[in-house]
């Protein structure tokens, strides 16, 4: 998939943008003394998702492809323990948690999806 911007194309990537975007947006609302904590881990994390998906999409073949879906489904893995923590500190309620969550379950069965086809 190495034809320009093709990872626009993928829904997967579409919705990891969106996801990221989200959680970027959300986490301006944390303290300010978590700007180089966890408000910047969780925001490396959820933008890792979609840069990897395209960076992947940029490469020669189909095995690197695969390769950094692996990135970004551990990077999902990260958002969704960083989530986590951050509803135990307070800084989400339960149901901005759980919208996030629903949105990272999404991409990451997407994302395991496409992995399994490659």
């Amino acid at each position: 998939m190495n034809d320009e911007n093709g990872y626009k194309k993928l829904v997967v990537w579409k919705k990891s943008d969106a996801l990221a975007y989200e959680l970027y947006m959300m986490t301006k609302k944390f303290p300010r003394e978590e700007l180089y904590g966890i408000t910047s881990q969780l925001r490396r994390a959820a933008l890792s998702v979609p840069t990897n998906l395209a960076e992947g999409c940029g490469r020669q073949g189909r095995k690197e492809l695969r390769q950094f879906c692996n990135v970004s489904l551990g990077s999902l893995a990260e958002v969704e323990y960083l989530l986590d923590f951050s509803r135990r500190l307070g800084y989400l309620d339960e149901a901005e948690h759980d919208q996030f969550q629903r949105q990272r379950h999404e991409v990451g069965a997407l994302l395991w999806n496409l992995h399994r086809s490659l």
